[in-house]
């Protein structure tokens, strides 16, 4: 698979990053001589400086055997131009393109039925506000993704001392749950991925990531203690464009809405755009404001300013000061290690968000949803399952699969199965993969060359 990549940002850098570790062959373009020197020394892709956008430098960079083409500058009309030369140089290259301005909301579907055949869009902001929501949507998680239309989560929980089952081995947990029990498919463990077996203990401090239907997600989440009570009062730190899009979806919903932006000229359009949401003028870092605003009876602080060391600082003061969870927005990934450290487990950002949302569109087979977790070291794929498939017709405990990979789901029209080895994967199920990251070249050869038919 060969795939062009235009902008060499951080965005750019970690898919290149990501593909360049499965071998796939991959050409980055961006103007910037530094950020193309970035990549150069760090991964092994080709690269050419010069606009992404020149008819000549695609060609140069091979647009016409090219199965993907990503534009992800920081400007959304180069992204639209590249995808239109693209277009005209090679229409049966599969084309995708971040564009950020609210201005081209409306126009996706067009950009996609018209000139220049943009076959995904993806918006940073509108992504990194779904997975806010998702965090929204069950208080006691880590992080949250869906699957099969939101019927399927993937939850990741982090186990401390007063958990019930602290010290409890795998194979025991069925006598822990009354109902269908959760598939532990991972647990990061001192920063190790562990795809653990029926004699793996649960211990304080893991972070650990389970399959559970949307219908038992808050018995479970009780059994690890954990309780996800409705939340009612959200106060948003920085009413830039992600604020303001959050605040707007939560207009819909039964919750108290505060946002807190420093900007005056940012608050007097925030208070035209919203209907229902209080909008304060004022440092969403300032300890007095937070106590006037009773930040402890607010179940929920997301900071998204612009600045992620604001962001930290608003957090960390939201949580000393008895707010129930903070989500925050980092910028760098360099941080994110340090996050759990300085106590700060929800993290968001919108680069990340629009990274997953990238990788689901860039895999082989019919891949219909892809999450990255604990930075990158695994993913989880939800693919359908093809009558040409090896996989069809045989118990998962008689299929050699990759080291690395358990298959975790398989839905079969309403029905949601948690598979043992006699598990039979019928043609037309989906099915949802966890895969590390040296497996992930594998199972997307077996979702390419058994799962599709080519």
């Amino acid at each position: 698979m060969k795939i062009i990549i235009v902008g060499a940002g951080e965005v750019g850098f970690h898919i290149a990053s990501h593909l360049a570790r499965e071998n796939k062959e991959v050409v980055m373009i961006d103007q910037d001589a530094e950020a193309i020197r970035r990549v150069s020394d760090h991964l092994d892709v080709q690269t050419l400086i010069g606009p992404g956008n020149s008819p000549v430098i695609l060609e140069d960079a091979g647009i016409r055997d090219a199965e993907i083409l990503l534009a992800v500058t920081n400007s959304d009309e180069t992204n639209l131009v590249a995808c239109l030369m693209a277009d005209v140089l090679s229409p049966v290259t599969k084309k995708l393109a971040r564009l950020r301005s609210a201005d081209y909301d409306r126009y996706h579907e067009v950009f996609s039925e018209n000139a220049p055949h943009i076959d995904t869009v993806i918006n940073p902001e509108i992504e990194v506000v779904k997975t806010i929501e998702r965090m929204m949507s069950v208080p006691g998680a880590v992080d949250v993704g869906d699957f099969a239309g939101g019927r399927v989560k993937s939850v990741s929980i982090r186990l401390d001392e007063t958990t019930p089952l602290a010290g409890t081995r795998l194979m025991d947990l069925p006598g822990w749950f009354k109902g269908p029990r959760p598939l532990i498919f991972s647990i990061m463990r001192d920063e190790e991925t562990i795809i653990p077996t029926g004699k793996d203990r649960l211990l304080p401090g893991d972070l650990i990531y389970f399959i559970v239907e949307q219908g038992n997600l808050i018995d479970t989440l009780k059994q690890f203690n954990k309780h996800a009570d409705p939340i009612r009062r959200v106060l948003i730190v920085g009413g830039g464009r992600i604020g303001s899009r959050l605040a707007q979806r939560l207009e819909s919903l039964p919750v108290q809405v505060k946002i807190i932006e420093k900007n005056p000229k940012k608050c007097d359009r925030l208070a035209e755009q919203l209907n229902k949401p209080v909008v304060l003028c004022g440092d969403g870092s300032d300890q007095d404001l937070l106590r006037e605003e009773n930040v402890q009876d607010t179940d929920v602080v997301i900071t998204l300013t612009g600045d992620e060391e604001t962001n930290i600082l608003s957090s960390l003061l939201a949580k000393r000061l008895g707010a129930k969870k903070t989500i925050t927005q980092i910028s760098k990934f360099s941080y994110f290690p340090l996050m759990l450290t300085i106590g700060i487990e929800q993290v968001v950002d919108p680069r990340l968000s629009a990274i997953n949302t990238i990788l689901q569109h860039i895999r082989r087979g019919k891949v219909l949803s892809a999450m990255s977790i604990k930075g990158e070291e695994a993913e989880v794929l939800e693919a359908i399952a093809l009558e040409t498939s090896d996989i069809v017709g045989k118990p998962l405990k008689n299929i050699s699969f990759p080291k690395g990979m358990l298959v975790t789901t398989i839905l079969r029209g309403e029905e949601v199965i948690i598979p043992s080895g006699e598990s039979i994967v019928e043609p037309g199920d989906r099915i949802i993969i966890f895969g590390r990251r040296e497996a992930i070249p594998k199972i997307e050869k077996i979702l390419a060359v058994k799962l599709e038919y080519f």
